[in-house]
């Protein structure tokens, strides 16, 4: 019952705002209005977490008003075939008499009858319908084809459901067979009201790798997908299945047949990870250093960035499977260790740490794979024994902290023992007292012993002081005073082995404090998370006056450290890096997005490309200086891009069903337009300009005609056909034909300007396309890997000279094919780095570079193609 009052108030919204809305409404207990707690992402991550609770429910509900439709739809056709029988059974009590056939040997009508589960009902004359010997089709309990439907429930609806178990295609609902919707084949454009579509919210909807990995470690179907090499050879197409439906992909005339056994080579061409733009500071600590070897060493997404920034060159480890949360140094400056969360592969997959060499990026050792349940979230070196011993709390609910030793060749747990049932912000040895180890959090500071193998704990003690709501940071003084920055913007001082404060500066920010460095020189510095200041003190604690003020949009102090010389290293909550010094001026080295990010473009002549998520930010990148040409803030959030083909203006869609067209010289709005009101997944120019058409989360493909050079926009029709949202596009290089993608799998062409679908497969077959971008097309089935269920692929790229095709997948990886790729289990090149899904890939314009982009690790990734 809790189910269906969660549904039908989430169904009362948009789908776009179920999360938002839904979540923001209802008192949790925490207000995520508060500026400082959702800078801070402490509570961010919390209501995050809650969001994808309530999108579960809201997954459970959908499916079991998916089976009950499936029920009503058995119900109705059994109760037919009861009428039908009863009918017959009285025409023959006329001339004979009834009788029922309980143990005789089956007629070939009756064993053709038990064929479907819905025949199982035998009725007798004058007595009730007997239970059916087996389950029917529509029990949840087996593997029913309502479990197919509520797999493809963002595009069927009860309407879809009920009309494909209609009563003359009973054989439609065999468990044994599955429920296989129409055809991607081209059909002529119904009149009636195309079938409306059920989408749930976009976070449900592009779900992140946490929530994939229950999916992953199912077994597939049988037909997912499944291939049919000789339809090929019959028809000019080849069929496979995603999630149980069937989709004609038509090759060209030119291609007699296919041998779909063999195996395609990979390519001969190779990427190598050449940038990482970006940096993960939204929601992480202590994630920000600066080597012996002139580098500064961060991480975003699965990817750990080493980056000289007098040179403009970076190097990545890419050891780790998903997220890189946390950072320790060792204290000879060559070891790092890094822990991550729970990710993708089964076995190194799991939450676990990795130590490693910064000189040749190579891995040392893997410790505490099944030791940690969620994530690894703080990590430190012990220093007085020349770092030995290394803390790690897990991100578990108990947040167990355990030491280990790294003094044998194969690191051994020591001890281990559950430190807080709050968050565990921070952890670290005390660099001068022998075992002593600091934690900080939510509510608490707590300083531990090590001794005799176990730990021993005393909570710090606030006294007069107001107890915050948060410790957020901790740092060591020259003398071995602990120094603490807390939530409400205090500083308080511990000396060194006492567990009460010696010393309180109240008020220093407004807001919480996120990081406290001691410089080499003995001051110290703090910053702020809301107020966005850096305030300077001398070694005795007294302000000296020298402070500054980070620009608003590079976002409050994340983390602060010391920089080359007398410069300092400021990570930012808006997951930039800045570096100088606190009385002069501090200039940005990396920036990057701060949302989920699905936008991206690549110029059509120069070594540049444009990126837009859903922070409202629009950022043009240039790949050769690696850094931002203009950024600008739009009032939506975004999630397509497309450039005029003279790169003079280009086109941003937005979540809202809003789009706009940006002025690449001025950055000025030049038009604004507003197709429906939800989310425009993709965009894209006409090969001539001529036309911009836009994909849209209704159903539709909205066609402008374009004047003016790029500068004036008239809209000539809408393409209404498909019964899911518009996911791709693409267009023929005479730009009179369109071909699109849909979320339920469907293939349709449409004929510009009439902006009506073609049905002739022999008209499109044969077309030259100017792009790449759609996912089911014969000359990219092979990217599909066995058991795909039709969201394992986000988005595909050909090369411009035609000779390779890269894709994105659900996996955090990119993969690199021969083009065309239309074999199965065709062979490829696959690079991991990003954590989240892989959102969308694009070539520069002379292929010398693919660029990739990460949807909630917000990274962007440029591969070098070698």
């Amino acid at each position: 019952m809790e189910n269906h009052l969660s549904a039908s108030c989430l169904d009362s919204l948009p789908s776009t705002q179920v999360c938002s809305t839904e979540c923001s409404s209802i008192d949790f207990g925490f207000h995520v209005s508060d500026d400082k707690d959702v800078l801070d992402g402490l509570l961010s991550q919390d209501h995050g977490e809650l969001c994808q609770r309530v999108l579960c429910l809201e997954k459970k509900v959908q499916q079991q008003e998916d089976e009950i439709i499936c029920l009503k739809s058995a119900l109705a056709d059994v109760i037919r075939r009861l009428g039908q029988v009863e009918a017959t059974k009285a025409q023959s009590s006329s001339a004979l008499p009834s009788k029922p056939n309980f143990r005789g040997t089956p007629t070939r009508r009756a064993e053709k009858a038990y064929s479907s589960p819905l025949d199982n009902a035998h009725i007798t004359p004058n007595k009730r319908p007997t239970t059916p010997t087996h389950r029917s089709a529509a029990s949840p309990r087996t593997n029913t084809p309502s479990k197919k439907w509520s797999s493809m429930s963002n595009s069927l609806d009860s309407s879809t459901l009920h009309r494909d178990g209609q009563a003359n295609k009973p054989v439609e609902l065999k468990a044994s067979k599955g429920v296989e919707p129409k055809s991607s084949k081209p059909v002529e454009p119904k009149s009636s009201k195309p079938v409306e579509t059920k989408r749930t919210s976009k976070s449900f909807e592009r779900q992140s790798s946490n929530e994939r990995r229950g999916k992953r470690g199912s077994k597939p179907r049988s037909r997912d997908p499944e291939w049919r090499a000789a339809q090929l050879k019959e028809e000019g197409y080849v069929k496979i299945y995603l999630r149980g439906r069937a989709i004609n992909l038509y090759a060209p005339t030119s291609v007699e047949n296919v041998d779909v056994t063999s195996v395609a080579d990979p390519p001969s061409e190779k990427l190598q990870l050449e940038w990482v733009y970006g940096y993960r500071g939204r929601d992480c600590r202590s994630n920000l250093y600066y080597l012996s070897t002139g580098e500064i060493i961060y991480f975003a997404a699965a990817a750990v960035v080493l980056h000289n920034v007098e040179e403009n060159t970076q190097r990545h480890y890419l050891g780790h499977t998903d997220d890189v949360k946390c950072l320790a140094i060792h204290p000879d400056q060559v070891r790092v260790a890094t822990g991550q969360v729970a990710g993708h592969d089964q076995k190194e997959g799991k939450p676990h740490v990795r130590i490693w060499d910064t000189m040749n990026l190579n891995t040392l050792h893997v410790i505490g794979i099944g030791d940690f349940d969620k994530a690894v979230s703080c990590l430190s070196f012990s220093r007085l024994d020349g770092g030995n011993q290394l803390v790690v709390v897990d991100d578990a609910n108990d947040h167990v902290m355990s030491v280990w030793d790294l003094s044998k060749s194969h690191p051994k747990k020591i001890t281990e023992t559950k430190s807080s049932t709050e968050p565990v912000l921070a952890a670290e040895f005390h660099p001068l007292e022998k075992g002593n180890i600091i934690t900080c959090g939510k509510g608490q500071i707590s300083f531990w012993t090590l001794e005799g193998g176990s730990l021993a704990k005393k909570t710090g003690i606030f006294d007069k002081h107001d107890k915050p709501k948060f410790v957020l940071c901790v740092a060591f003084a020259e003398n071995g005073d602990v120094i603490s920055g807390d939530s409400n913007g205090n500083i308080f001082i511990w000396p060194k082995g006492n567990n009460r404060i010696s010393k309180a500066i109240e008020g220093v920010h407004e807001g919480g404090i996120f990081s406290v460095c001691v410089m080499k020189d003995g001051t110290l510095l703090s910053g702020g998370g809301k107020d966005r200041k850096i305030v300077q003190f001398d070694s005795s604690y007294t302000k000296t006056g020298v402070e500054t003020e980070i620009p608003e949009n590079f976002g409050g102090v994340r983390m602060l450290n010391q920089g080359k010389g007398g410069m300092v290293l400021v990570g930012t909550t808006r997951n930039c890096i800045l570096q100088g010094t606190v009385d002069l001026q501090l200039n940005p080295i990396v920036q990057g997005h701060m949302d989920e990010l699905w936008g991206l473009a690549s110029h059509p002549s120069q070594h540049q490309f444009m990126t837009s998520g859903s922070d409202k930010q629009v950022h043009m990148w240039d790949s050769m200086s690696r850094s931002v040409v203009w950024s600008k803030e739009l009032s939506d959030p975004a999630h397509s891009c497309s450039f005029y083909p003279d790169a003079s203006v280009v086109a941003i869609g937005t979540e809202t069903g809003r789009w706009l067209v940006l002025d690449c010289e001025t950055h000025e709005i030049v038009t604004s337009h507003t197709d429906g009101n939800e989310q425009i997944e993709c965009a894209l120019y006409s090969p001539d300009g001529k036309y911009l058409a836009l994909g849209s989360r209704d159903n539709h493909i909205y066609i402008y005609e374009v004047t003016e050079g790029g500068k004036k926009y008239s809209r000539i029709g809408k393409c209404s056909g498909h019964s899911s949202f518009v996911t791709h596009l693409d267009w023929s290089t005479d730009g009179v034909y369109l071909c699109s993608n849909s979320g339920d799998y469907e293939v349709l062409y449409w004929k510009v300007p009439a902006c009506k679908q073609e049905t002739s497969i022999s008209a499109v077959r044969d077309l030259e396309w100017a792009t790449g971008n759609c996912t089911l097309t014969f000359n990219a089935a092979g990217v599909w890997p066995e058991g795909a269920d039709g969201t394992d692929v986000n988005n595909v790229c050909r090369s411009n000279n035609k000779k390779i095709l890269a894709s994105a997948d659900d996996f955090g990886k990119v993969n690199l094919y021969q083009y065309p790729c239309c074999q199965p289990k065709a062979k490829k090149h696959v690079y991991k780095g990003h954590s989240s899904h892989v959102t969308n890939v694009s070539f520069l314009f002379d292929d010398s570079r693919l660029l990739s982009t990460g949807g909630r690790d917000m990274s962007i990734m440029q591969w070098q193609v070698v």
